[in-house]
């Protein structure tokens, strides 16, 4: 058996709900492998399950429910609940796991199945291996799952949804009713919880795209768009300090300024790092970032004598890198800011608002004014389609492009070639301090990858 998982990506099973591996009969084999895998830990195991606002969810979480229900697992539903309000539930009410049936951002005929453990964390690679061979295993069986409806279906527990609510305002320690917000929920699961959160916390909210009707989920609106929100910010100028644009299982948040300008990840990073080096409680006065975090970050950290760990691209490697070093600040460039300083255990898009918000509101200053730091490396991505994953230095014409773009570049840019976790894609980054030399590098490594293992 391959010790490479193939239903397990960087973030969970994905894929087109209704077709393998998110069909009737293995999302179910997926709730039996992981029902068996929880009872030979503890034969009494409790799971809860939430959901985001997509078609698909509600049968996904049925089939995963009735495969636990086969082992004898109690499974109890948040209903619709962000994704880190699936994993504070885990660890807070000591389930043994948290599921949540979501495909992030993707458009909402995808759908996926996260899983944590009973810590809030999300399962090691090798855990989830020998669950994708016991899934497999299933599949070679005539599986026979009773008809009977799972209780996973909406609405779930109110009272769940309300304890993760509660948390999240209680963490909030500075005043925030001065501020004017513009929030984009993306017709996602922040739907469920931003409302009632930014009210407890008496924010001045508007909201967008809180509507969702199954099919409407990141639909031109969400994180994949945050120019929405930063254009509407410009149109009624002066009405909202801030801009926030949460995913479709609010686990990350991109932000706009009063101006209109968009603020990613790296921005978020630099401001909360600041804040918590002046509060002494960044750690070593250090944070871990990925590889796609432009040099920028580095180099204004590096300022404030900050120091900049890269891990792999995906929250999970981030959290890994931060746990075996320390830091209590990661996070990426797309918007998954963990913060290790508390209980969170994943990337939260309503915890970074909170934290954004609260920087602005003990500072004093704007948005734009806390990231005026960050100067930003020219940095393009260009995306392959590839037939096959086939590691770049066994391909010579591939590497020798890369080799090339580092040479020329002598260390004042970066080049980051790798293959995409979730698709058959291959991303060449390249940052360099002219926007033409970062056209032309990463112009001729995608041409090599295109000649040699394009699709």
């Amino acid at each position: 058996m391959s010790n490479q998982r193939q239903l397990f990506g960087t973030d969970g099973i994905r894929g087109m709900a209704g077709e393998f591996p998110l069909t009737t009969d293995s999302t179910y084999a997926i709730g039996c492998a992981l029902g068996h895998d929880l009872k030979r830990n503890n034969p009494r195991a409790r799971v809860v399950i939430g959901q985001d606002t997509r078609q698909s969810s509600h049968w996904i979480a049925d089939r995963v429910t009735l495969g636990l229900a086969s082992h004898s697992i109690e499974v109890q539903s948040a209903g619709v609940i962000t994704t880190p309000g699936v994993a504070y539930l885990a660890r807070s009410r000591r389930f043994d796991a948290g599921i949540v049936i979501s495909a992030s951002h993707n458009p909402w005929t995808d759908n996926g199945i996260k899983i944590f453990s009973g810590d809030g964390y999300k399962l090691p690679d090798a855990r989830e291996l020998a669950i994708e061979q016991e899934i497999f295993a299933l599949l070679q069986q005539t599986l026979t799952p009773p008809s009977a409806t799972a209780s996973s279906s909406l609405p779930g527990d109110p009272a769940l949804r309300r304890a993760y609510i509660d948390w999240l305002a209680h963490n909030v320690s500075t005043d925030l009713k001065h501020l004017k917000v513009l929030v984009d929920c993306a017709n996602g699961a922040a739907t469920a919880e931003a409302p009632e959160l930014f009210h407890a916390c008496g924010i001045q909210a508007t909201f967008l795209h809180a509507q969702p009707n199954g099919k409407n989920i990141n639909e031109n609106c969400g994180a994949l768009h945050p120019e929405n929100v930063a254009r509407t910010m410009v149109e009624m100028e002066g009405q909202f300090d801030i801009g926030i644009t949460f995913d479709g299982d609010a686990d990350r948040a991109l932000f706009s300024d009063a101006h209109g300008k968009v603020v990613n990840g790296d921005a978020v990073l630099l401001l909360i790092a600041a804040d918590m080096q002046s509060r002494g409680t960044l750690r070593g006065d250090m944070l871990v970032a990925t590889t796609m975090s432009n040099m920028g970050l580095e180099v204004a950290l590096k300022r404030s004598n900050i120091r900049m760990l890269r891990a792999n691209v995906g929250d999970k490697y981030v959290l890994e890198e931060m746990q075996k070093t320390g830091a209590t600040l990661g996070g990426e460039q797309s918007g998954h800011i963990i913060f290790r300083d508390g209980e969170a255990t994943t990337g939260d898009g309503l915890l970074t608002a909170l934290r954004v918000m609260e920087v602005m509101a003990r500072s004093g200053k704007s948005l734009a004014d806390l990231v005026s730091g960050l100067k930003v490396f020219p940095q393009t991505i260009k995306n392959i389609r590839v037939r096959e994953k086939v590691p770049f230095q066994q391909v010579p014409q591939v590497q020798n492009a890369i080799d090339a773009a580092e040479r020329e570049l002598n260390g004042n840019g970066r080049v980051v070639v790798r293959y995409s976790g979730t698709e058959a894609l291959a991303r060449v980054m390249v940052e360099a301090e002219s926007e033409e030399k970062m056209r032309s590098l990463a112009t001729n490594i995608a041409t090599a990858i295109q000649s040699t293992l394009g699709a």
